[in-house]
């Protein structure tokens, strides 16, 4: 069993003074990190090898003794260290290709910073090192467990949240048998986020798509006048959108987590679905890959089961009464009438249905979904399809 680690999340209130304090973080932090970015670039480029972790720390001391960058030493060294270790694992998981390219850090987006330990919690503030008076936190709920890494964040509308990682104490649950009766097969969509095998349906807000009139109306005026105030508008407005569909997000995968034992789901690619650019945005909208996120962690919580099956398996041109397969079904065919037995199915149950069946025969079997790659692509599925839209 793993211990259960949980992040809670606040706004905090600093003062004028340490909000310049937190600048000066944001800024060494980012500086660092894209600093010896640069040199890992100049490094490899030359002779296929670059500097460790290690190394790179120990450049950063005597970067600091400069008269350049003295200014470095204002701000926590175990935050511009972590700033290294987070760069050091960029660079691994793109060698190890679980991710792209480092990029160099902007500070028109979102700014953050770490600290790694000696953070704590007394009398209704957060104290860091370097904030010897503590910051205002507004705690809207218990925190359980050893606190253990904090991190600082300023939201492009000036906001600002502490995020900070505990150690429960408690181990996960142990998982629940896999049962058939107790399993549920979800299909996501864009037209209905969700259709489950049980026939549930949860239909897409589309929380982008109904503020795009005004978020285009408040990108033109940006673009031509360049405000602050227009700015700060138009931040707000994606904020918006981000907190409503995370809100969504997290309503929905609690129900399910809470009502099944075992949730069995398509595994998709998405980044390879956005090369369809009729579908891109709708994707994007939708925030699958977040969701799917949540039902795992949450799934680990309280031993609950998710199951997968394989990107290109024909959950939706396979009925689920006879296993016939449907060639021609295209995107725009919401029903259809399986040629073999005549069954009129509904093409989003009819899916979700097809993943409990695959995922429970995979689970019996044995399969590794990851060796499923005989199948077409499901990119190249929704790429000749889409002109029938």
């Amino acid at each position: 069993m793993k211990m259960v680690n949980k992040t809670y999340r606040f706004r905090i209130y600093p003062t004028a003074e340490q909000e310049i304090l937190l600048a000066k973080h944001f800024g060494c932090t980012r500086y660092v990190y894209n600093h010896f970015l640069n040199e890992r670039k100049k490094q490899y480029q030359a002779n296929k090898k670059s500097d460790n972790y290690y190394k790179q720390a120990a450049t950063l001391t005597k970067l600091k003794k400069e008269e350049d960058t003295k200014w470095l030493k204002e701000v926590n060294s175990q935050t511009l260290q972590f700033a290294l270790r987070s760069l050091d694992t960029a660079f691994l998981n793109f060698f190890r290709g679980n991710a792209q390219f480092p990029k160099f850090k902007s500070k028109k987006r979102k700014n953050t910073f770490t600290i790694p330990q000696f953070g704590k919690l007394e009398d209704g503030k957060i104290i860091i090192p370097k904030f010897k008076d503590g910051i205002k936190v507004k705690l809207h709920r218990e925190v359980k467990g050893k606190i253990g890494k904090m991190s600082i964040t300023k939201t492009p509308t000036g906001k600002y949240f502490v995020s900070i990682l505990c150690e429960t104490g408690e181990d996960t649950l142990p998982k629940l048998k896999t049962d058939k009766e107790t399993t549920v097969g979800i299909d996501l969509g864009i037209k209905s986020f969700i259709v489950s095998s049980d026939g549930m349906e949860y239909g897409n807000p589309k929380f982008l798509r109904k503020a795009e009139s005004k978020l285009r109306y408040t990108q033109r005026k940006y673009s031509k006048y360049k405000g602050k105030r227009t700015k700060q508008k138009l931040a707000i407005l994606h904020e918006k959108v981000t907190n409503r569909r995370k809100d969504f997000l997290h309503k929905v995968s609690s129900e399910l987590i809470k009502n099944h034992d075992s949730l069995a789901i398509e595994t998709l690619q998405v980044s390879n679905m956005l090369k369809n650019h009729k579908l891109a945005k709708s994707i994007s909208d939708a925030g699958w890959d977040m969701f799917v996120t949540m039902l795992e962690y949450k799934a680990n919580w309280y031993g609950k089961n998710i199951l997968k099956i394989g990107t290109f398996e024909p959950s939706s041109k396979t009925c689920s009464c006879c296993g016939a397969i449907n060639k021609d079904l295209q995107l725009k065919d919401r029903e259809w009438t399986c040629g073999s037995c005549g069954t009129l199915l509904n093409r989003d149950v009819n899916a979700a249905i097809n993943i409990k069946n695959f995922a429970l025969k995979n689970k019996v079997s044995g399969t590794d979904t990851k060796n499923q790659n005989e199948l077409p692509t499901l990119v190249g599925v929704l790429t000749s399809e889409a002109p029938g839209l």
